[in-house]
């Protein structure tokens, strides 16, 4: 019988110690799996209905082959497996800040990470997603200046609950403008939140891309045993 609790990794980063765990839920009977960065938890494999929905209805309205895509926040790979489960989708680039995360993926420590690594589509980059975005460089070092149809975002909490308050630029009018710079024309961003719609901050996105909309994504937290309701923000770049 598997151990009820078990800490797969563990390393110490610029912004504290990060640690991958394992652990039963016995109420449930499966295996959670999470990352926790010091004492907050950054993501659980038990609630990934909005992240599957980040990926899911940014790609919606996009047409064609050979799609390109930036993810930013790797996590436990939810997101990315998403994206790469459209078929339309011809390249993958997932950023994280975290070379841990990255490489717990490659050594596949985590339940998707063997199947991401081995998709030829899809490509690690370990990089701060804020600074590319606000940089001429953009998201690919592979590739200065390239653009994407889709660039995709699940770092922060929320527009205004930030893991750095240095962050906070991105969210703003000019922040948004420059991230622009990265995306082809008619192209999507999509940014995941754990808070409820914000107005606010579907004002900023109206004023710098086309169609800005927040989209509630609901569903049942078996440990509360109550709906829990998440936001997917989405907005096209104008052509």
């Amino acid at each position: 019988m598997a151990a009820l609790f078990e800490e797969l990794g563990y390393r110490e980063t610029p912004i504290g110690g990060i640690s991958l765990r394992r652990r039963r839920e016995l109420r449930l009977g499966v295996d959670v799996f999470e990352i926790k960065l010091n004492d907050e938890f950054l993501m659980s494999s038990l609630f990934t209905a909005s992240e599957v929905a980040l990926a899911d209805l940014g790609l919606a309205g996009l047409k064609g082959q050979g799609l390109d895509v930036v993810v930013g926040g790797l996590g436990l790979g939810h997101t990315a497996k998403a994206v790469l489960a459209n078929a339309n989708v011809g390249s993958l680039v997932v950023v994280d800040y975290l070379q841990a995360v990255i490489d717990w993926h490659n050594e596949g420590l985590v339940p998707l990470g063997a199947e991401l690594s081995a998709d030829p589509r899809c490509r690690f980059v370990q990089g701060d997603f804020f600074a590319m975005s606000a940089s001429d460089a953009g998201f690919d070092p592979e590739a200065p200046g390239r653009q994407f149809d889709a660039v995709l975002a699940d770092i922060d909490h929320s527009p205004e609950a930030l893991l750095d308050e240095g962050n906070a630029s991105f969210y703003s009018v000019d922040g948004l403008t420059r991230l622009t710079r990265h995306l082809k024309p008619g192209g999507v961003f999509g940014l995941w939140s754990n808070d409820l719609p914000d107005p606010a901050f579907t004002d900023r996105l109206g004023a710098v891309f086309a169609d800005p909309r927040a989209e509630e994504v609901t569903f049942h937290n078996p440990l509360q045993d109550r709906p829990f309701t998440q936001t997917v923000y989405l907005a096209n770049k104008r052509t």
